[in-house]
Formats: structure tokens, C-alpha cells, sequence
């Protein structure tokens, strides 16, 4: 059984029935905008962010979900899934999971304003339903989700990111969306248990933390993981193992990898020298210890929950979001 499919077990006949739920929240009286969400849910990806939400709920309610837990999970989607597609439209992106991006195929403007009527959908969907405590958790994670992308653009500008600013832009961009799903699925079932809130909303911070920083070192790897090598040196992103490299080597050798991303960065030889030197100067080992730190210390923040598959699910869930190929 692959790893994914093991998971999703507990939690099976929930995320069958959010499929459903989700399919409806989409649906809109203007044809074309049915045709591109059908276009958008027959392309799904592997769905972590419901899945965490269904998991954290069930571990924190001994089992049982509710209304409100199928509405935190589609409305996390229907986020998630417009921020993929104005990230699409910024990026000039023609390709989404192998298949051709909405920007692609009906232009900027529709994916643009699909995006945002994605994004209302879901608010509306919590506003509907009176779920104002779950509305509060959505729109504090669209916030910082803008914000950490502007402030990522902000910093590959001048390329000065440190290790600090590095974390809060991640936080920000990747972490704060999971963070909700956790917190989402703990308020669904559990809204006057405050602080089991917090917890469940730290462990997913971290989660995506690591997340991010797995995704950070594809880039450096040869397999096929959907994106190609070496893409983020050529966007100038600054990622952790590259921040560590330029942390910890000459003057001279900070000056050739800022001018090889600078000035280079189409230049597939030199792409390709830069990844070697972050290999050699122990960049990625830097990164993958990291990336471990965020996933331990997610691992402790639920350990004092009784045991149940539910628990066990979510631990399969941290240790492959660090084991991942792809």
C-alpha cells in the first residue's frame, strides 16, 4: 500500500464525502466557470491539506467529525487551490502537475478572476454558516500568505535574505496555510478548547516549515520531482541551503555565486556549478538537519494525545512530508 493511500485509511470515507461537499462549493451559474473548477478538481493533487484537517479533528474527538469539519476542509481547498492559481498567473506558469495551468488555457484574466472567485466562494462559505471562528483562521493565512510572497520578492531583489528573514517567509508562504488546517480541524470539533487550538496550529507551522525546506532541496536533486533542477537558482530565489553557502564561505566566493544568480542564471553550466559548490560547502546537510529540527519538534507537540490510528495517521503524515520524492 503506498504511503499516501495508508494515511488516508482512517480517514477514508470523510475525505470520499469532502469530494462531494467540495465539488459543490465550487459550482456557479456561469458555464465556463463550471467547466474550468471540473477542469481544476479532475486534476487534484494528493489533497494533504483536507487530510490534515480530517486527522487533526478525529485524533482531538476520539473519531467523530461534523458539519463544520467538511466546511474547515473546503474551504482550506478552495484557498489553497485559488492561491495555485494566481501563483500560476505571477509565475507565467504554463504547467500545473503535468497538466496545462489555467493561465494556459484561458488566458491571465479568467485564471485571475477564477482565483478570486474561488477565494470568495470560501469565505462565504464559513460567512453562510455563521463559522466565524473559522473564518478568522482562513483570513489570517490569506494575509501572510500575501505577505510572505511579497516579502520574498521584496528580498530576491538585493538577494540579503538571512536565515531569519528566510524562516519568516516560508512561515508565512507555507507553513501558515497548513498551521490552519490544523487549527481548523481542532476549532471544528473542539471551539472553546483554546489552547488544544494553538497547539494543533504550531504543529502544523512546523510541519509546513519542513515542508517548505523539503521542497527548497529538490532543487538540488537529479530525480524527476515535477519541476526541474537548479529552477530556483535560475527565479534568484533564496532557499536555505544557498543562504547557509553564502553564510559560510570567502568573500571572493559569496561575490562568483551572487554574480553567477544574478547575471547567470540562465546559464545552465554555471546553474549547475553553483549546486555543486552548496553541495560541497555542506549546504544541503545544513538544510536537511534543519528541515528534521521543525519536523521533531512537530512530533512532540502531539505526542500527549491518547493513542489512536488517527494519531498514527498524522505521524505517517510529518515523516513523509520529509521521506517525499516528489
Amino acid at each position: 500500500m503506498k504511503i499516501t493511500e495508508q494515511i488516508k485509511e482512517p480517514i477514508a470515507y470523510e475525505m470520499e464525502l469532502f469530494e462531494k461537499k467540495f465539488q459543490l462549493a465550487m459550482s456557479s451559474k456561469v458555464a465556463l466557470l463550471n467547466r474550468i473548477t471540473h477542469y481544476i478538481v479532475n486534476r487534484k493533487g494528493k489533497q494533504m491539506r483536507p487530510m490534515f484537517v480530517f486527522l487533526t479533528a478525529k485524533m482531538i474527538s476520539g473519531g467523530t467529525v461534523n458539519d463544520r469539519t467538511y466546511r474547515g476542509a473546503s474551504v482550506i481547498e478552495l484557498i489553497h487551490t485559488a492561491t495555485l492559481v494566481h501563483d500560476d498567473v505571477v509565475d507565467d506558469s504554463n504547467k500545473r502537475r503535468g497538466f496545462f495551468s489555467i493561465n494556459a488555457l484561458w488566458k491571465n484574466k479568467i485564471a485571475v478572476l477564477v482565483g478570486d472567485f474561488l477565494l470568495s466562494k470560501g469565505l462565504l462559505l464559513s460567512i453562510d454558516n455563521n463559522d466565524f471562528d473559522l473564518l478568522k483562521i482562513i483570513s489570517v493565512a490569506v494575509r501572510e500568505m500575501s505577505e510572505g510572497e511579497l516579502l520574498q520578492i521584496e528580498k530576491a531583489r538585493k538577494l540579503d535574505i538571512t536565515e531569519d528573514i528566510y524562516y519568516e517567509i516560508i512561515r508565512q508562504k507555507t507553513a501558515t496555510l497548513i498551521a490552519a488546517c490544523c487549527s481548523l480541524g481542532a476549532c471544528a470539533v473542539a471551539p472553546d478548547k483554546s489552547k488544544t487550538i494553538e497547539k494543533m496550529r504550531k504543529f502544523g507551522e512546523l510541519i509546513g516549515m519542513a515542508f517548505q525546506i523539503k521542497d527548497d532541496l529538490f532543487d538540488y536533486t537529479e530525480e524527476a520531482i515535477g519541476k526541474p533542477t537548479g529552477i530556483d537558482i535560475k527565479e534568484q530565489k533564496m532557499t536555505l541551503p544557498l543562504i547557509y553557502t553564502l553564510n559560510n564561505c570567502s568573500s571572493k566566493e559569496k561575490s562568483w555565486v551572487i554574480n553567477s544568480i544574478k547575471n547567470h542564471n540562465k546559464d545552465k553550466k554555471r546553474v549547475k556549478e553553483v549546486i555543486a559548490f552548496v553541495k560541497n560547502q555542506g549546504g544541503l546537510s545544513y538544510a536537511e538537519h534543519k528541515m528534521i529540527q521543525f519536523q521533531q519538534e512537530a512530533l512532540v507537540l502531539i505526542k500527549d494525545f491518547p493513542e489512536s490510528i488517527y494519531k498514527d495517521s498524522l505521524v505517517l503524515m510529518v515523516n513523509y512530508v520529509i521521506d517525499r520524492k516528489i
